[in-house]
């Protein structure tokens, strides 16, 4: 049996035979595929040997198909397309399609869509190299268990994130984020979890990971994603199973355009919603979002260019009426934008908004902008009915090479904060709907709390944020000791 390390060493081991071949941002088309490939072939081989035992010798019975998870139909199992030495691409991608049509309730599309049998691309060498290095181990549940291989296709999304630049926050979200969001949230066995832009999976497996941490029956949540992308639809799909996880439904498409899960032609309801919507998607169709045939549009139609709104309207619409909670991890500017003011009042004003706690920069990922978690829920307690709770953690980061994280700490003291839900001197507030009705239904934070940043200096001072009416008066008063000095200036040069 391999230990962490040793497994996090092989599965990267593969990857750096891509390099230089290849964009870092396309290995995860060819390394998640191999490897789940290779997993299910070696459960396979497990799972026949020990029908094999079972069964005193029966060769037909080890084949039934309810001795397996997933079926091998003859021909298409690793060790056969490992034979080949010539148009190896075109071996593996014939076999992939095979196994999805075997089985087409679960692993119908799983394998993506990479380019196996363009040589220009990746040769029969190169692609030999890889089917050698992933055949150096054997991948079997014994030998592997499912939250330890689970943990290496983790550790592999984190990595591939970490190399692949503007790409990563496709399909990763800060793990130390998804952590606070799930305490945030508290998910209880039997549930239902939804994740519109899923990416990778993270956090509906992370609400599995609590439940599992608690010693609490997990597999009786009920887990729900959609994915534009088809290649990270896929990734999310392998790591639910390569987790050990099976009661899930995680399907492609556009969650704006043609929403996944339905029920009597009404949006299904959760009782959880995570995510990290894509921030001002530009490329929307907002005519039709105008008059959404699932009701969605509640508070107005967000404008063109930026289509938070949107997703925000369809994560509460999609909130389960009793109990229904969300935590949506969003850029600052969601909290006062002038374009989305109305929607944003109406939002307030229907009192769903339980807290909005301001997180520091480089969070999300491959970007230095600041990062809040909106939560949302419309069971909420009576003592919280007519307020808002804001929490200013700005400053609760920790900034390590080029990336940034929470430590344990971090979540600790935040979540601490919103299960607490009372006044903190400088990092929690109560906040009354008339208060916030007084600022034009802002939920910026400084209006609310100080908000002061000991990591950033100007001319070695502190900044600090200040509301729009400071940074006018102090750009009147700038503007004045500039005019002045050039009059004075002028005298100067006229004498």
């Amino acid at each position: 049996m391999m230990t962490q390390a040793e497994l996090e060493k092989y599965l990267w081991g593969a990857a750096t035979l891509l390099r230089g071949l290849i964009d870092a941002g396309d290995y995860k088309q060819y390394i998640f595929p191999l490897l789940f490939y290779k997993r299910i072939c070696d459960v396979y081989d497990e799972e026949y040997e020990t029908a094999l035992k079972e069964s005193d010798g029966d060769l037909k019975y080890a084949s039934f198909a309810e001795n397996h998870r997933f079926q091998i139909p003859k021909g298409a199992h690793w060790k056969h397309v490992r034979e080949n030495t010539k148009n190896v691409g075109t071996a593996i991608q014939k076999s992939m399609r095979q196994i999805e049509k075997a089985n087409p309730d679960t692993l119908f599309g799983i394998f993506g869509d990479a380019q196996w049998t363009n040589k220009d691309r990746l040769s029969d060498e190169t692609l030999i190299n890889l089917m050698e290095h992933f055949s150096s181990r054997v991948l079997s549940i014994k030998n592997v268990p499912n939250d330890q291989l689970g943990n290496g296709y983790e550790f592999l999304i984190k990595k591939f994130a970490d190399d692949s630049g503007h790409t990563a926050a496709e399909f990763y979200t800060n793990r130390t984020v998804v952590e606070l969001m799930t305490l945030l949230m508290d998910p209880k066995p039997g549930e239902s979890i939804y994740d519109p832009t899923c990416g990778s999976g993270g956090m509906l497996l992370s609400c599995v990971n609590k439940l599992k941490t608690d010693g609490k029956e997990y597999r009786s949540l009920k887990l729900y994603g959609q994915e534009l992308n088809l290649m990270t639809s896929a990734i999310a799909r392998m790591n639910m199973f390569l987790h050990g996880i099976e009661d899930f439904k995680i399907s492609r498409g556009d969650t704006l355009k043609h929403p996944a899960f339905l029920e009597k032609d009404k949006l299904k309801k959760f009782n959880i919603i995570l995510a990290n919507p894509p921030y001002s998607i530009k490329q929307w169709n907002r005519t039709e979002f105008e008059k959404d045939p699932y009701g969605r549009n509640i508070y107005g139609t967000p404008p063109q260019g930026t289509a938070d709104y949107a997703f925000q309207q369809h994560i509460i619409k999609s909130l389960d009426d009793k109990n229904g909670r969300c935590a949506i991890l969003w850029p600052h500017g969601i909290l006062f934008r002038d374009a989305e003011a109305d929607m944003r009042k109406k939002m307030i004003e229907s009192d769903i908004v339980e807290a909005v706690i301001g997180l520091g920069p480089n969070l999300f990922y491959n970007s230095p902008m600041e990062a809040c978690i909106l939560v949302c829920n419309k069971g909420k307690k009576k003592d919280r009915q007519g307020k808002i709770l804001f929490i200013n953690a700005v400053n609760d980061v920790k900034r390590e090479s080029a990336f940034s994280y929470l430590t344990n700490e971090h979540i600790a003291k935040i979540h601490k904060a919103f299960g607490g839900y009372k006044d903190i001197c400088d990092f929690a507030k109560i906040v009354d709907l008339n208060a916030i009705k007084e600022n034009r239904y802002s939920l910026n934070l400084p209006l609310y709390l100080k908000l002061e940043r000991s990591d950033r200096t100007q001319n070695g001072e502190e900044i600090s944020e200040m509301t729009l009416d400071q940074a006018l008066k102090k750009w009147q008063v700038d503007s004045n000791k500039l005019k002045s000095s050039i009059l004075l200036l002028i005298d100067d040069l006229d004498s």
